[in-house]
């Protein structure tokens, strides 16, 4: 099966259907949240809901029934503690179940781990977690793929703290080095850290310059914002270009409950039952301001 043939959804999404989908995942993180005695790294998911909304109902190219086609798209989660998230969307997407999910999430030999494993659960394509690796994973998938003539994408989700770590940009230099068009990068750029907002602690501005120092080409938008997703994976150059792309998505920690954005303390943590009460009227609230 070509590129051209192999499947995103059964039929493209409209941007609408796609804010919807956004908004049923973030209803599902909040009840997971509310349902799993751990801590859930739910800011970081709620700012990325977006991005993974347009990337495995619009942008990926693949099967959720045939998952080793060689002409599949990889997708690499660098920012592996947004895993729940990811499994989420793909359980939306129809690789798995949304109940088995909650069921077993973080339990011990639980295929839905806090970080995820692709020797766990089929669909994964890199075992990930410890920050700053995603992005080299994903420049040898890349490498690899153009090696064997192969035209699939390699997209890889980074959080823009991991960004400090000087393994992504040496990543990112050996992508331009090879010309790696076939690479895509989407940083999660809420601008915060686990205890701090990012730039108290790292001078990451001006960053999008700082990508295109590398020689990559940058796509700056407001990663809310699902035309702008869409338009930036409808605009992405073809995969034998010699350019690898980073998209650059303007984000808020914990986006869609007031209490939570902007605040340090929901880097992680768990909701009671008033809490997630009050955290749903107020996903409800946000979703109805912006759709006046």
């Amino acid at each position: 099966m070509s590129r051209s043939t192999l499947p995103t959804a059964e039929e493209p999404h409209t941007v609408a259907e796609l804010e919807d989908l956004a908004f049923e995942l973030r209803s599902k993180l909040l009840e997971l949240c509310g349902t799993y005695e751990g801590a859930v790294h739910i800011g970081g998911d709620l700012s990325a809901a977006d991005i993974f909304t347009a990337l495995f109902h619009y942008g990926l190219h693949v099967d959720p029934t045939d998952l080793r086609n060689p002409a599949r798209d990889r997708f690499v989660l660098s920012k592996g503690h947004a895993a729940v998230c990811m499994y989420i969307t793909m359980a939306m997407r129809g690789f798995f179940s949304y109940e088995g999910i909650v069921e077993t999430y973080g339990q011990l030999d639980s295929a839905y781990g806090m970080h995820p494993c692709k020797v766990q659960l089929p669909g994964v394509e890199a075992s990930t977690g410890s920050l700053g690796h995603g992005l080299p994973i994903a420049v040898g998938m890349a490498l690899s793929a153009r090696g064997r003539g192969e035209s699939h994408r390699v997209v890889t989700l980074l959080g823009d703290g991991e960004t400090g770590e000087g393994s992504v940009w040496e990543a990112a230099m050996a992508a331009r080095s090879n010309k790696l068009g076939n690479l895509v990068a989407f940083v999660d750029r809420n601008r915060q850290l686990m205890t701090s907002f990012a730039e108290e602690r790292v001078v990451f501005e001006p960053y999008p310059d700082k990508w295109a120092a590398f020689g990559w080409n940058v796509v700056h938008i407001d990663g809310h914002d699902m035309a702008q997703l869409v338009e930036a994976i409808d605009a992405l150059p073809p995969t034998d270009s010699d350019r690898p792309t980073v998209v650059v998505c303007e984000t808020v920690k914990g986006k869609g409950v007031d209490f939570m954005e902007h605040n340090l303390a929901w880097h992680a943590g768990s909701l009671g039952a008033a809490d997630l009460e009050r955290a749903m009227a107020a996903l409800l609230a946000s979703r109805e301001k912006e759709s006046v």
